[in-house]
């Protein structure tokens, strides 16, 4: 039908609506989408299933005159429950999930749904908590037009291999300090991020030494 569509989703929000009903905030590769599940919190519910937290679904949704669609059908495709095995990783999850709830709301964009994903997959599979809000933020940023500058210092100066930096949150850029903490690895590192999946930073040799400077300029962008 036209007023249909098939989509894949990540439920960000869940709130008990009524007697049996939720309203679910779902982010898409369409964008950021506000639907009501009927009676999904009934024992024989077809739709619960597919909506659990921290998973990914094949999901129908019917707009009608509303701007709240109707979730018709849910089927979970990926269920990240390595992320339930954890505390600090349940915490930085539901975190994560409401940063893009309230981003996607003020800011849409086609990468949302495709830095969530690779975040929850990361999670599933115990990547460091640093390493994924890292990447999550600086991509985030990114998406949203706010890349960290990682070409000039605060004078508009290339950066030099040979110097050290400290990140100065006020000019968004990097600053010359010799007792500063970023030097070249650090910003290869954050290039790195900033140019491929977050899967494949664990590749990297001695990823632990040079991410926390990185992390420090990850947590400066953090707006939210």
């Amino acid at each position: 039908m036209p007023n249909d569509l098939r989509t894949h989703a990540i439920v960000l929000r869940r709130t008990n609506y009524g007697e049996s009903d939720r309203i679910l905030n779902l982010l898409t590769p369409e964008g950021k989408i506000a639907v009501l599940a009927r009676g999904v919190r009934k024992s024989k519910s077809r739709l619960a299933g597919g909506i659990e937290l921290f998973s990914m679904a094949d999901v129908v949704i019917h707009q009608g005159r509303s701007s709240l669609g109707t979730l018709t059908s849910a089927k979970m495709l990926k269920f990240y429950g390595g992320i339930l095995t954890d505390v600090s990783r349940l915490e930085l999850a539901g975190g994560l999930l409401k940063r893009l709830d309230r981003v996607a709301e003020q800011v849409s964009s086609p990468e949302h749904f495709t830095i969530l994903q690779q975040v929850l997959s990361a999670l599933d599979q115990g990547l460091s908590n640093d390493l994924v809000s890292t990447w999550f933020t600086l991509n985030l940023a990114r998406a949203n037009g706010e890349e960290a500058n990682l070409l000039c210092d605060t004078s508009g100066a290339d950066l030099d291999p040979n110097l050290t930096y400290r990140w100065d949150p006020v000019e968004g850029a990097l600053c010359p300090d010799l007792q500063g903490r970023i030097g070249a690895n650090e910003i290869k590192l954050a290039r790195f991020l900033l140019s491929n999946p977050l899967a494949w930073a664990t590749k990297i040799e001695n990823l632990s030494a040079i991410l926390p400077p990185v992390h420090e300029i990850a947590k400066a962008l953090d707006k939210s």
